[in-house]
């Protein structure tokens, strides 16, 4: 991603004071508003949520699995408009309306001396049945897909147990293809997020 994209910053408590750079926005650990988004596929009986694998390149958590879909708001955009990610990183046309927000959390992450990430997280799932190999995903920012059993998960990152199986694909050496590959995971390969952020997120996967 570019430095030279600008995010509009706030305090602790929320409330707007400027628009900075990407960069600076790091490098100072100033607090920005995104988009982040599940994907649970209820297809089979057991929910599964899709993980991305983020790209060994990316600046923070390289090579680590994450959240189906996730970005920063740029400056001047709004909430609604953050569903632009899902089709950019996962080739999904949807509506705003199609998307359950579970709510906001914010989290803070020191990665090192300077680069410090604040953000005010916009949490929200959306529905869908697609096989992993069928998602046009943005390369240059992924190298993977997997699913995993909403339960499995939600043990893993609470603490209940050490490791979990993924399935998914991954894109070969040259980037073009697909190989498909199962993997048991630790906690230490998946980005973190805070205890309040999954009570958020498997309050509302619970509820639905």
């Amino acid at each position: 991603m570019s430095s030279t994209e600008l995010f509009d910053i706030y305090n602790a408590s929320n409330i707007h004071i400027g628009v900075d750079s990407r960069e600076n926005v790091h490098a100072k650990g100033l607090w920005h508003h995104t988009f982040h988004c599940w994907i649970v596929d209820r297809s089979s009986g057991e929910d599964r949520l899709l993980l991305q694998l983020r790209h060994p390149d990316k600046d923070t958590y390289p090579g680590l699995l994450d959240i189906s879909c996730a970005g920063h708001l740029l400056a001047g955009e709004t909430v609604e408009e953050g569903v632009r990610e899902l089709e950019e990183e996962l080739g999904i046309v949807a509506a705003f309306d199609e998307l359950t927000y579970c709510g906001m959390v914010p989290q803070e992450s020191i990665i090192s001396s300077d680069l410090i990430d604040r953000e005010f997280n916009h949490v929200f799932l959306y529905e869908s049945s697609r096989p992993v190999d069928e998602y046009s995903f943005q390369k240059e920012e992924i190298t993977g897909l997997f699913t995993v059993g909403c339960d499995e998960f939600r043990e893993l990152v609470l603490g209940q147990t050490e490791e979990c199986w993924v399935d998914g694909v991954v894109t070969d050496l040259q980037g073009e293809g697909l190989i498909r590959e199962r993997r048991r995971i630790g906690l230490h390969q998946v980005t973190p997020n805070s205890e309040e952020y999954y009570k958020l997120l498997f309050d509302n996967l619970k509820a639905r």
